[in-house]
């Protein structure tokens, strides 16, 4: 192969070539995403090694719901915010008490602009991109909290209130609450329409039946645009004219959809649950009856077709019901968690008709239970009287070690299960962190703290962070912030018999408890 110019390469250009298609496919030596990739693999070993463990360095408490995203902390109502980084609480701003119109109603959160430049250099810094109740749309400094950009959206004819990704990181979705269909709508959608979203270019539209219908986003746009415009532009729309984005002029509603657009798929499914993924194409629902609940059927795409042991069904007995979805690493495999059980499936061809696909188990994880303990209908107590049950315990009765939540970190790759055990008041947790290929159990890190099984709970596992956030009755929520210590044995040793002091301190107003 000959380099353009006519010139012969050098000797090594074997190993040109192959460092220009290894370019060709998105590897550079140099590149940064390289070295994150080596980063992260050194902290997962790091992670999973005997010696570390994960410390509760300190944690606080609200009258309003705690948020998190990436290494920062959200209180009262995203006015004040907290890394999660420091091993003491570091409040990164505290803004005053907003009013009731200033109410913020969602959040995203802006990394990265993809694929073009931008005018200013602090665009390319994390932003927290915020709706607030008056209709405001707002793009906030993640670590200052000041405010960089303002869109008003729209007159106090609609009220919205939901954020969203389309396509992540490029394409926002704003949704407002629920307003009466005008009968144009309804004589094209139809009178029983409960929701609508939109996701990765498709419109999904709900109804109360339990129908699920998808249209292109992409085709609605171009058959029903009326005219386009950008935001700071002057507009003339409907008489009036206005700069785009600006009060009390805001965005024009300029797509108008006067027939029904071609119908891309539609499907019946129990409480409308719908998810599309796998490779190739595939779906799950329930079939629409009371009586399947729990039981998910897995479908091609192409063909409506039933896959191969497409029907799975754990037959649990629970308060809690068993849920399904699609990894979200891409991997085209999904992921069934019951109580006891998590079930990591996966999609091939059936051997004998390649256009027909199967589901297999790649691995499972079993929750921790002494059945025989647990589950023995007799008992004896200390006086040594023989007690029998009358009944059988459910399969998420909270003496056992239940499932409550499976998530994915996919820098790490690692899958992460926290179960739970509740005897009495006392409930225990831990958080289990497993080889994402083969299901492999690396570590276990324990919550100290009790954990109620009829509270609310969120925990998060980021990078070398794990957030525990809690609600309580009566709006009182928690927040327990763990990081990563890489401990001596003679440091393991200490801790052993030392019971950890707890120092109390108030900052911005705030008092937190850490060690």
């Amino acid at each position: 192969m000959c380099p353009a110019g006519g010139r012969r390469a050098a000797p090594r250009a074997p190993n040109a070539c192959r460092l220009l298609d290894r370019r060709a496919h998105g590897f550079y030596a140099r590149d940064a995403g390289v070295a994150l990739r080596k980063n992260m693999g050194l902290l997962r070993s790091l992670i999973c090694q005997e010696n570390t463990t994960f410390k509760n360095v300190w944690t606080t408490h609200s009258a309003s719901p705690i948020a998190y995203e990436r290494g920062r902390i959200y209180l009262d109502n995203y006015q004040c915010c907290i890394s999660s980084i420091a091993q003491e609480p570091r409040i990164l701003y505290q803004k005053p008490k907003c009013s009731k119109s200033e109410k913020i109603e969602d959040a995203l959160l802006l990394e990265c602009p993809l694929g073009e430049m931008l005018p200013n250099p602090l665009d390319y810094k994390s932003s927290l991109i915020v709706l607030t109740a008056q209709n405001w749309l707002l793009r906030l400094s993640a670590d200052s909290g000041e405010i960089l950009e303002k869109i008003y959206l729209a007159g106090s004819g609609c009220k919205f209130r939901y954020l969203s990704w389309d396509t992540p990181q490029e394409v926002m979705v704003i949704k407002s609450a629920q307003n009466k269909l005008p009968a144009a709508s309804r004589q094209i959608f139809g009178n029983s329409v409960t929701d609508v979203d939109v996701s990765n270019g498709i419109l999904i539209i709900m109804y109360s039946m339990g129908l699920v219908r998808l249209y292109s986003f992409q085709a609605i746009t171009e058959q029903f645009m009326e005219q386009p415009f950008d935001l700071g532009c002057e507009f003339s729309w409907n008489g009036q004219v206005g700069v785009v984005g600006k009060y009390p002029f805001g965005l024009p509603c300029n797509i108008k959809i006067t027939d029904t657009p071609p119908l891309l798929f539609e499907a019946s499914s129990l409480e409308n649950a719908f998810q599309i993924g796998g490779y190739p194409w595939h779906y799950i629902i329930t079939p629409n009856k009371k009586k399947h609940k729990g039981v998910f059927y897995i479908c091609s795409l192409k063909d409506n077709a039933l896959a191969k042991n497409g029907i799975q069904d754990m037959k649990c007995c629970s308060l809690e019901p068993d849920w399904i979805y699609f990894h979200p690493d891409m991997s085209g495999r999904i992921i069934h968690v019951g109580p006891n059980l998590i079930k990591v499936l996966k999609l091939k061809e059936v051997e004998s008709n390649t256009d027909q696909t199967e589901i297999s188990e790649d691995f499972i994880i079993v929750a921790n239970r002494e059945e025989n303990c647990v589950n023995s209908s007799v008992t004896v107590t200390a006086s040594g009287r023989v007690v029998k049950k009358r009944y059988n315990l459910l399969d998420d009765d909270p003496e056992q070690e239940t499932f409550k939540i499976v998530d994915y970190e996919d820098e790490l790759d690692l899958l992460s299960t926290v179960a739970v055990t509740q005897i009495g008041a006392d409930g225990r947790a831990h958080l289990d962190l497993h080889c994402n290929e083969q299901g492999i159990l690396l570590k276990s890190i324990p919550l100290l703290e009790s954990w109620d099984v009829t509270y609310s709970h969120e925990v998060y596992f980021d990078r070398d962070i794990v957030l525990h956030i809690e609600q309580k009755p009566n709006r009182r929520f928690s927040c327990y912030v763990y990081q990563m210590v890489c401990d001596t044995a003679k440091e393991d040793e200490c801790s052993r018999h030392e019971k950890p002091e707890r120092v109390f301190c108030k900052k911005g107003g705030r008092i937190f408890e850490y060690i």
